[in-house]
């Protein structure tokens, strides 16, 4: 059991908060998660927000609750937890006082969780303003969204900045995908499991993809999206960090320093691209008005209301990890805006079978594939060669065993990322977060593709509600490969 901590949500007003943070501490408390005494401080700009703030914070529960777990009982209750507080991160006044009188009530010893959801820009004065009003403690921890900077160099100089005031044991950066259950289900299935570890490498996997795909545009995010990009927005944290929990090596035990180790090997391992490399194992592109779901949507350079961009909207990869589990095994990582579907998934399709002693009329013979969902639905799927049941005749087909847990969840339990790692925080757990030496690592490799297309090169064009470019396709073919699209026949 937790012991009582504080939590300030700096940009508590934000959506981020709303939208996420604040429907994780909720159902934290629905589920006895929240310990008697703990405080949530979102902080807001001007003190009239922070006179409506719980009036805002119930129409945002209400809001993005699933249906069923928003009540009034529950809201009454929770709300005893919420202390908004009126802060400017950026400048230096007394209501960075107020805030620490609050927290002072309880004295040193308590937890605290200083939660940056504001642009990583603002981060370094952020805590230098927590050093210089003596908020920081032995027991504080320092919550940062990605994506950290917009290169190695900036990277290291916001976490240099960071690092001034708190020591790397105190920084918990965030990737929400990281606390997601089925990315949970993913170590369990593969560390627990001799059956699947025993065929976890290259002898055994044919290729293995891992696509985020999303049907949304810019929404809010305009300004931010062109200059970050696909790449730097989604590759660069969400997909390398899935790609390190699919391909690391066993961790002599699982505590932050073992995982972390083991997933910074990975990163090293990944083969450069650079050059005419980038050219032919990258593709990026950039979405045009299409049909989606039956829908008319405009294209990027529409809602961006510009007349030209190159950012990307969407980022394939073939990426190879050089070590002896995974010699010659292609890791194709794919991302984009306004996809035909939602989804994210990690797909790992096995080699065939080295002898097929049937006949051709029994029909083709698939290779097996496993399937980790992790969004919308969290599931995982095994996909096997059966005999049809239905006639005499030996025909075979691909079935699908559905070895989903959810089922099996206590009742009231909600599985939500935010909560997983805001609750890891608070409890000084830091497994599920992201080390500074992985954040360099991973921009030494991002750093040289956008490189090359600085030089060279302009997106290639895709229909919004499609699966992307038609490159992305070709880059697959060239291996005799294909995309795994959800809800369509591989």
């Amino acid at each position: 059991m937790l012991n009582p901590f504080d939590i300030v949500i700096f940009g508590g007003g934000g959506d981020l908060a709303l939208r996420k943070l604040l429907p994780a501490m909720y159902r934290a408390y629905q589920e006895g998660n929240l310990p008697e005494g703990s405080r949530v401080l979102p902080t807001v700009r001007a003190q009239e927000q922070r006179e409506q703030y719980l009036a805002t914070a119930e129409q945002a529960l209400q809001s993005h609750l699933s249906e069923g777990e928003f009540n009034a009982k529950d809201w009454k209750a929770f709300s005893q937890f919420l202390v908004p507080v009126v802060v400017n991160v950026t400048a230096s006044d007394d209501n960075w006082d107020v805030l620490k009188d609050i927290l002072d009530t309880d004295g040193e010893e308590k937890s605290r969780v200083f939660y940056l959801s504001l642009p990583p820009a603002v981060y370094g004065t952020c805590c230098e303003l927590l050093s210089q009003k003596n908020l920081i403690t032995e027991n504080s921890r320092v919550v940062v969204e990605k994506p950290i900077g917009y290169c190695g160099k900036s990277a290291e100089e916001i976490n240099g900045k960071i690092a001034q005031f708190f020591d790397e044991s105190q920084i918990f950066r965030i990737d929400h995908y990281l606390g997601k259950e089925t990315v949970q289900n993913l170590m369990a299935l593969r560390f627990a499991n001799a059956l699947f570890e025993n065929l976890w490498d290259a002898k055994s996997i044919d290729n293995i993809q891992i696509s985020i795909s999303e049907t949304v545009g810019l929404e809010s995010r305009a300004g931010f999206y062109d200059k970050a990009g696909a790449l730097r927005d989604m590759v660069q944290n969400h997909l390398l960090q899935l790609l390190c929990l699919v391909a690391m090596e066993s961790p002599s035990k699982l505590n932050a320093n073992s995982i972390r180790a083991e997933k910074l090997k990975v990163l090293e391992a990944l083969r450069p691209l650079v050059g005419e490399d980038v050219d032919d194992n990258v593709v990026r592109g950039q979405y045009v008005p299409g049909d989606l779901n039956g829908k008319l949507v405009p294209g990027y350079l529409e809602e961006l209301g510009e007349g030209s961009s190159t950012t990307e909207t969407f980022v394939a990869i073939r990426a190879h990890i050089d070590n002896w589990r995974w010699a010659g095994v292609p890791f194709y990582l794919r991302t984009g805006k306004r996809m035909k579907k939602r989804c994210a998934e990690i797909v790992v399709e096995y080699k065939p079978v080295s002898h097929n002693v049937y006949d051709p009329s029994v029909g083709p013979i698939q290779p097996n594939r496993l399937e980790i969902r992790l969004q919308p639905e969290e599931s995982i799927q095994l996909t096997l060669m059966s005999k049809r049941l239905d006639n005499l005749e030996m025909q075979l087909q691909p079935v699908t065993l559905n070895i989903e847990l959810s089922q099996q969840y206590s009742k009231g339990f909600h599985s939500d990322a935010y909560k997983r790692l805001m609750l890891d925080a608070a409890a000084n757990n830091p497994a599920l977060f992201i080390h500074r030496d992985e954040v360099r690592q991973a921009w030494q490799w991002i750093d040289p593709i956008v490189a090359r297309w600085q030089e060279k090169g302009t997106p290639s064009l895709y229909r919004a509600g499609s699966w992307g470019p038609e490159a992305a396709d070709e880059l697959l073919e060239e291996n005799n490969h294909a995309w795994f699209n959800v809800g369509e026949k591989a």
